[in-house]
């Protein structure tokens, strides 16, 4: 699985009110979710997100275990985020919504905001502006073949229906 796209930077700690504010979890739409994602830090986010990848620090998605965080992500059109470190809630959460999430040490210090990146997600190979390359954890076993599927209830469908999942 490749994805590519431009950076947008964010920093440590970002939590799960910043993703997603608590005054939107009573809805469900995805689309609508996704108008309100980073408002918190930036109200215009939903409109710079579309096929970017989220670089961000350490512990991303800290917080409350909210589905709603990765759910608003993906739909922005996020392709995927790469953070030093994730929440492991908002990380299991992110693969079973069909969001790639990679872990990279130090990707921070190699990036910079607006930096074109095509990466690998089973590798976890980083290009940089097609000149650097970084590697960072990719993603194998059953979490790929979650992301390959679009997400748990597609992979679960799949699976019941005896179609297999590769």
């Amino acid at each position: 699985m490749i994805v590519r796209g431009k950076v947008i930077k964010l920093g440590d700690k970002i939590d799960t009110d910043v993703i997603i504010p608590a005054k939107y979890l009573k809805y469900t739409d995805p689309q609508y979710l996704a108008q309100h994602v980073f408002e918190p830090i930036d109200p215009e986010f939903h409109k710079k997100a579309k096929d970017c990848i989220i670089v961000a620090g350490k512990a991303f998605g800290m917080g409350s275990s909210r589905e709603q965080a990765a759910i608003a992500i993906k739909a922005a059109g996020v392709k995927a985020v790469i953070a030093e470190s994730f929440a492991r809630i908002f990380y299991r959460n992110a693969i079973n919504n069909g969001l790639p999430a990679i872990v990279c040490p130090e990707i921070t210090k190699e990036v910079n905001n607006g930096d074109e990146v095509v990466v690998n997600i089973e590798t976890g190979e980083v290009i940089i502006n097609n000149t650097k390359t970084v590697k960072c954890k990719g993603i194998t076993g059953i979490a790929l073949e979650i992301l390959r599927n679009g997400g748990l209830i597609e992979y679960l469908k799949k699976a019941a229906s005896g179609e297999g999942n590769r």
